[in-house]
């Protein structure tokens, strides 16, 4: 089977963008990831997958902590942004930095303040466990999605 037909494949299944960012050497660096998911309560957990080829990562990883924002719906914009190889992928944003370094986006619908637990190699990209410290969520704004290679909203079943 191909990329391309993994990826038509893969794409049916919907899910939510996230921001991981921190500042490195006083510069804003970050990229979106759609792989994100919970892993464990306890301890808590949660899960990315990233390409091995991400140049990116490879400056994110050494950060002490990650600032992880699940994109909310009318941040399309930041998910395009930080989906992108080159340019500002911060420009037009407002975020906020924690003591720790990690970059949280203002108006995303959830935030989580991690540290990296373990990468497992997988394939052409690496699962990271990332062990989470703080978080919150606003419940009242709505999640972006990506679905079929295109972000999208969630519409409430009546």
């Amino acid at each position: 089977m191909s990329a391309a037909e993994l990826r038509r494949v893969f794409s049916a299944f919907p899910s939510g963008v996230t921001a991981v960012a921190a500042l490195i050497d006083g510069v804003p660096v970050g990229l979106a990831a759609s792989s994100f998911t919970s892993v464990s309560l306890e301890p808590p957990l949660v899960s990315i997958c990233i390409a091995k080829t991400s140049n990116t990562w490879r400056a994110l990883r050494l950060a002490e902590r990650l600032g992880v924002s699940v994109l909310a719906a009318h941040q399309e914009h930041l998910g395009r942004q930080l989906g992108a190889r080159g340019g500002d992928r911060f420009a037009g944003a407002t975020w906020r930095t924690t003591r720790n370094g990690e970059i949280l986006l203002d108006g995303a619908c959830a935030w989580l303040d991690c540290s990296i637990d373990s990468e497992i190699p997988a394939g052409d990209h690496d699962i990271v466990l990332l062990r989470v410290h703080a978080l919150d969520a606003d419940r009242g704004v709505p999640p972006l999605v990506f679905h079929q290679s295109t972000f999208s909203r969630l519409h409430r079943a009546a």
